[in-house]
């Protein structure tokens, strides 16, 4: 090649690279902001679009409404961590690790901040994190966090608090007496403006209208309510003080929990508190659950003015439930709607082009959160890096070859609460307790509620034993002590990590 060849070689080279670097503004702008925003502990009935009548979430009611409602969504390990640990991964319960709440790895090979940064995105989060270290990035470029009263380092302050005390020097963030994982519910003690409900949504709005780069932006926005305490400003309490309520509903089968709780034992996992405690409990909820959406809706509003509703995909959902006193239970971790069904709504961007309003029946879980992000990112995803899908696949239409019915377990949290499996498609849902060998059987689709255990009805043998079967084909990978010559183990030792926890 002659030296006149080279340069012109050369010079259609630079002229490429540089129309490349010209198209990259117009590539960003293509691809959708994300905007992912959690509430920690929101049951999925807890939702005007649910069909809950008392309830009164506008805001996020609106999402559903502009976007896609998912009836049957769970969360496959519903506590905190292991939860949340799905939504980094993508991944099932046996391939990520924890089968129950410990500790969140160190890292793991594909999470979900450093996957977007690599697309291309700027990485953003905002609240309650539940990391391990609690500082770890884990590919967000800048974090903000919120972790209540956890101090996993002597030297940690969270964000929050540090905020805190600098506008009020002299007062108790936890001055409303209430703990972390108590059942009781009481007017926040302190000027609302201090609430971290507030202080959440006060720093997604200032970074909306404040963020000026040129790529797209991932922004989590991870609330720490209505994980109790439940403290609520007064304005939410008053909001339910003469509202119906539902009260806890108590199934055939839960006298087992009936008990009556230890004098001043206020974080109980289990016990009879009366009908009128559990209501002021559940009120108290319900006005924590209203407040957050109030706050998304001054999220909502701030994306709106900024031009981006329409090149933003927007999806809500929480990490687990909350039982509430249902069958006598309080917090989560167990396998009953109150405790793993959860919300799910997704909204998406205009270039998009499917119905909205509407209501999915297909079972989703949180390993569903990162496929659906890569998604809507253009993010090619390799077979078998997640056990995840997009649920945008859903949303156009493409519901062949999902999945039937979703995983559900969790290793003994509370003393002698049993460890347990489950499998549902949101209309059955099939219990077995590995702790003891007991099953339990509901028709949910007739049944919502789970009032009536139909596992020693002989009218339902058959279908208790088709699940059963399942049972045993999704434990089957796990052998020993799971399952043993083809049939279920029970009782078996507790196991809170499968083999794939990183070390």
């Amino acid at each position: 090649m002659s030296n006149a060849h080279r340069m012109m070689t050369i010079c259609r080279l630079i002229a490429l690279l540089y129309s490349l670097i010209g198209a990259l503004p117009a590539l960003a702008a293509a691809r959708p902001n994300i905007l992912f925003l959690m509430a920690d502990q929101m049951r999925g009935d807890c939702l005007g679009a649910d069909g809950n009548k008392v309830i009164r979430t506008p805001h996020l009611d609106r999402l559903a409404a502009e976007g896609a409602r998912f009836r049957c969504a769970y969360s496959s390990i519903p506590s905190c961590v292991p939860a949340r640990t799905a939504i980094v991964t993508g991944l099932a319960p046996w391939r990520h690790g924890m089968l129950a709440m410990r500790t969140m790895a160190l890292k793991y090979e594909r999470e979900m901040p450093a996957l977007l940064a690599d697309a291309g995105y700027y990485t953003m989060g905002i609240g309650k994190m539940h990391f391990h270290p609690q500082r770890a990035l884990r590919g967000f470029h800048r974090v903000l966090l919120d972790e209540s009263g956890r101090i996993g380092h002597p030297e940690f302050r969270s964000d929050y608090r540090a905020w805190f005390w600098s506008v009020a020097p002299t007062l108790d963030p936890d001055a409303t007496g209430i703990g972390w994982n108590d059942y009781r519910g009481a007017i926040y003690a302190l000027p609302e403006e201090l609430h971290p409900t507030r202080w959440t949504a006060n720093a997604a709005v200032a970074f909306l209208n404040e963020y000026k780069g040129q790529e797209p932006f991932f922004l989590k926005v991870s609330f720490a309510r209505p994980h109790s305490p439940y403290d609520p400003p007064e304005r939410f309490m008053r909001l339910y003080e003469d509202a119906d309520v539902p009260p806890a509903a108590i199934g055939d089968w839960a006298e087992r929990h009936n008990v009556t709780p230890k004098p001043n034992d206020f974080t109980i996992w289990r016990g009879n508190v009366g009908p009128e405690v559990a209501r002021h409990s559940r009120r108290a909820y319900y006005g924590s659950v209203s407040f957050v959406d109030e706050q998304i809706g001054r999220i909502l509003q701030t994306l709106e003015a900024r031009g981006w509703m329409d090149n933003t995909l927007i999806l809500f959902t929480s990490d687990h439930g909350d039982m509430l006193g249902d069958h006598y239970l309080w917090r989560k971790t167990y396998a009953y709607e109150g405790s793993a069904r959860v919300p799910m709504l997704i909204r998406w961007p205009r270039s998009v082009d499917a119905p909205r309003g509407q209501v999915l029946t297909q079972p989703v879980e949180l390993r569903d959160v990162l496929p659906t992000f890569l998604d809507a990112a253009g993010v090619p995803v390799a077979e078998g890096n997640f056990d995840g899908r997009s649920m945008l696949e859903l949303i156009r239409g493409r519901a062949e070859n999902w999945r039937r019915w979703i995983d559900l377990e969790h290793g003994q949290q509370y003393p002698d609460a049993g460890w347990w499996t489950a499998l549902t498609d949101g209309e059955v849902k099939y219990i077995f307790y590995g702790s003891d060998g007991r099953e339990q059987l509901f028709d949910l689709k007739n049944n919502p509620s789970e009032l009536h255990d139909l596992s020693a009805d002989g009218r339902y043998a058959a279908t208790l034993s088709t699940w059963r079967e399942r049972m045993v084909e999704h434990l089957s990978e796990r052998g020993e002590p799971f399952v043993k010559d083809g049939r279920l183990v029970g009782p078996r030792p507790n196991v809170t990590y499968s083999p794939h926890f990183p070390k």
